[in-house]
């Protein structure tokens, strides 16, 4: 199920964070947010919690969960088909 949402979470990271010039599939599925992958920082990770909260209804609760859910496309993925409303 979380693999369909893939292309989408990949559009909703470069729509919510105004990445220009960035297609969905140079992201790869399964590089780190974070650090070395996309280098994405803290304010990026507030923008796709909203983002996610928006499109999908989907909730990051906590810090801890947010280090889990914005690992990578796939577990972005993953935390969406898991929680959906």
């Amino acid at each position: 199920m979380s693999e369909e949402l893939i292309p989408g979470v990949k559009q909703l990271i470069i729509d919510a964070l105004r990445i220009e010039g960035m297609k969905p599939e140079e992201i790869d599925t399964d590089a780190p947010l974070f650090g070395e992958g996309l280098g994405l920082d803290s304010i990026d990770a507030l923008q796709l919690v909203v983002a996610m909260e928006k499109e999908y209804g989907v909730v990051v609760p906590d810090a801890a969960t947010g280090t889990i859910v914005f690992a990578s496309v796939r577990s972005m993925a993953a935390h969406i088909a898991e929680n959906r409303t």
